[in-house]
């Protein structure tokens, strides 16, 4: 599946930015689980957030909980993560990626994930 991740930019301590993992016309997000991941600047690619294919199932990193949230509309092919409360050290490049799940399951690592979208850029300034 193509995915297609936007929403990302400049913002300050404090602020708000919605992040959106869309498919390319033609896919569906039906049956996959997506995940939220990124990477900062010297540092390795790590989980933010996930959600199953039914939406039944979340995760949050313990530094974002309480602060972002993923949810995800099948009807428009896209999961959505709203983060509030952004703090500098939410910096980083926003990456979506997706895997096949028949319902319920979380999947909290890169290597869990086979497709993946081109990333988005975060900055929060202090």
């Amino acid at each position: 599946v193509q995915l297609q991740a936007s929403g990302g930019g400049l913002v300050q301590a404090g602020g708000s930015l919605r992040l959106s993992c869309a498919t390319a016309s033609g896919y569906t997000l039906d049956y996959y689980a997506i995940g939220w991941f990124r990477q900062a600047p010297g540092k390795g690619r790590e989980g933010v957030s996930c959600i199953a294919s039914n939406g039944g199932s979340t995760y949050y990193e313990d530094s974002v909980k309480g602060r972002f949230t993923i949810y995800r509309d099948n009807a428009k092919n896209t999961v959505y993560l709203q983060m509030n409360s952004l703090k500098p050290e939410d910096t980083a490049l926003y990456y979506c990626a997706a895997r096949a799940d028949r319902g319920g399951g979380e999947y909290r690592y890169p290597s869990d994930y086979d497709s993946w979208g081109q990333g988005t850029q975060v900055t929060v300034s202090s």
